[in-house]
């Protein structure tokens, strides 16, 4: 049974390690899949989709989502503004349709991480540090992922905070994994931590520099010691 595609390849049920976590995450994948089925412009296919979006992309990173114009995304793109007008009806599907791609990598990015291990505490740490390297990756993808969602309006905004939701849930099952096999402390409130874990961890890409004080693997060794001693029992 097929549960997830990316670049690098497809993820099938059987090379799933731990049962507990697995389960949740391949439930949550497949209802992503559909619902990126249903709503994915079905006259973007693969390459093409890339280009555009990354394009556009860049273009929002530079000069902002509110500045940018159709005709400067198609110019970018080497199109005319009539042809990226078949793909995309309006500049905020351009958007919505970028920041499903951000999550679709970051969650194939979190899920190759956690699955690679079986003990749900190392998971937890392969999911944080895998989080933490998207963020800091200088992607324009996830720059516009992280700061520029607040600039969609009415369904499209409605349909961002779903995408949004659905990656969060991942995060989710992994606490609730941890909490099923008794290492979470019982008194830990599972929502605030991820979203306060989340917001933390997002933060960290206003900041890091590669040159600057702090490696990756400091800040990362760093935010997984306060977890551990702060939630997990010991």
């Amino acid at each position: 049974m097929t549960v997830w595609s990316s670049g690098s390849g497809v993820v099938e049920l059987k090379k799933v390690r731990h049962g507990n976590i697995s389960t949740k995450i391949i439930g949550l994948l497949t209802q992503e899949d559909e619902v990126k089925k249903k709503r994915e412009p079905q006259q973007v296919k693969g390459s093409d989709r890339d280009f555009v979006l990354n394009s556009a992309a860049r273009l929002f990173r530079e000069q902002g989502y509110d500045r940018t114009t159709v005709k400067e995304i198609a110019e970018a793109c080497d199109l005319l503004p009539g042809s990226l007008h078949y793909r995309y009806q309006a500049k905020e599907d351009i958007l919505v349709d970028l920041m499903r791609l951000g999550l679709e990598h970051a969650s194939s990015a979190v899920y190759r991480a956690v699955t690679s291990a079986t003990d749900p505490v190392e998971q937890l740490r392969r999911g944080i540090n895998s989080h933490l390297e998207l963020v800091v990756s200088g992607s324009d993808m996830v720059y516009v992922l992280l700061f520029e969602w607040r600039s969609l309006r009415g369904e499209a905004r409605a349909e961002m905070i779903e995408l949004r939701d659905r990656y969060e849930a991942l995060w989710g099952a992994m606490l609730r994994s941890l909490a099923d096999v008794g290492v979470l402390r019982e008194d830990v409130d599972q929502d605030l931590l991820r979203l306060i874990g989340l917001g933390a961890l997002n933060w960290v890409a206003t900041w890091f520099r590669e040159d600057g004080r702090y490696s990756l693997e400091e800040i990362g060794d760093f935010v997984w010691r306060v977890i551990r001693d702060a939630v997990l029992k010991d």
